[in-house]
């Protein structure tokens, strides 16, 4: 049964946890049958630590902050959303309507930053869910970190897709003036439309592209990253994607192909039923065709980017546009200014 999508969620049901035993099924003949309410909770996150660590090749940072768990954003695709497991939710709505918000984080860090056990390194934010999801107005729980980062001069790299980002271009400069900040704004599609139902509570195209602008304009070195292209539905706007964000100002471009871990090819599935059910078997195919046969490849150096045909034109195609466009290319961050400003509490910002 295809259910009919709900308006401002990417996901439309919760599929099972594989870890719980109980599971809600719906009744086929829809009597007293009771759908997951889409409106929004918050959790508070008793983690005792912020700093996560990686070994990934295919990360470009091996530290990062995440001050929220599940995302609002919605986006289907996300692949963050089996983390969501862990916590006894499902992937579905449970991970855009049930938010884990670390509330601890501005503290957690500056104790962290603070230890003499820290080597100054970059750190990113956003390596799972995105720092900039809308309860970020009102928190300021990512706010409050980047004081902690402005006051330490510890680099810092952004990703979101979220204009909100620009609410905080005066800590950003702070830090990009000793090279210690860059922000990566991440665009699927210039298709308005599209990208409402993707990513149904993301800042729109247009608004992406502006954030663009507004941080190149005060001097924050600013990409735009193609996350994740989906073959056969958007992999088309590559080109168009990375001219638009290099006349706003991009520094550099990247992208990253479409990967469905664990139960994600299921709620893909899904979602293509409910909205572009006339692409879904040339999607699914081409997915196919860049991982092996299978809908996702989780091999380090594979993942990112697939393989075979359809991945190299991509791969091409991107080439062929990043030069066209004439990026300058990144700048590489500085740990240079770093410094432990504890001996000086007027350095100091007020804890969030």
């Amino acid at each position: 049964m295809t259910l009919e999508p709900i308006k401002g969620r990417g996901a439309a049901d919760n599929p099972p946890n594989r870890f719980e035993l109980i599971r809600y099924e719906p009744l086929e003949d829809g009597a007293c049958d009771e759908r997951p309410a889409p409106a929004t909770q918050f959790f508070r996150d008793a983690t005792a630590s912020i700093i996560a660590t990686n070994d990934s090749p295919d990360v470009p940072f091996s530290a990062s902050i995440n001050p929220y768990r599940g995302c609002e954003h919605g986006c289907v695709y996300c692949y963050a959303r089996p983390y969501h497991e862990y916590l006894g939710f499902s992937i579905g709505l449970d991970f855009e309507t049930k938010i884990m918000v670390k509330e601890d984080a501005p503290r957690l860090l500056r104790k962290e930053l603070n230890s003499k056990k820290w080597t100054p390194q970059i750190l990113g934010m956003s390596g799972v869910t995105d720092c900039y999801q809308p309860i970020e107005r009102r928190l300021e729980v990512t706010r409050h970190c980047l004081e902690v980062l402005a006051a330490f001069r510890n680099p810092v790299w952004i990703v979101t897709k979220n204009r909100l980002v620009t609410r905080d271009i005066d800590l950003l400069q702070a830090l990009a003036a000793h090279d210690a900040a860059a922000v990566v704004i991440a665009v699927t599609t210039l298709d308005a439309e599209l990208a409402r139902m993707m990513e149904p509570r993301a800042t729109t195209p247009a608004g992406r592209l502006q954030a663009i602008r507004d941080l190149t304009a005060a001097g924050i070195p600013t990409a735009v990253l193609m996350a994740p292209v989906i073959p056969g539905l958007t992999d088309h706007e590559l080109p168009a994607v990375l001219a638009a964000a290099r006349q706003a100002g991009a520094v550099h471009a990247n992208y990253t192909m479409l990967r469905l871990p664990y139960g994600l090819p299921t709620l893909f599935d899904n979602w293509l039923d409910q909205h572009v059910p006339e692409k879904k078997d040339k999607v699914l195919s081409r997915i196919r065709a860049v991982r092996g046969g299978d809908l996702n490849d989780p091999r380090f150096g594979a993942r990112m980017r697939g393989e075979g045909p359809i991945a190299d034109a991509v791969k091409q195609m991107y080439k062929v546009a990043y030069k066209k466009n004439g990026f300058p290319g990144k700048k590489p961050l500085s740990t240079k200014a770093f410094r432990r400003p504890n001996d000086t509490p007027a350095l100091l910002f007020a804890e969030g």
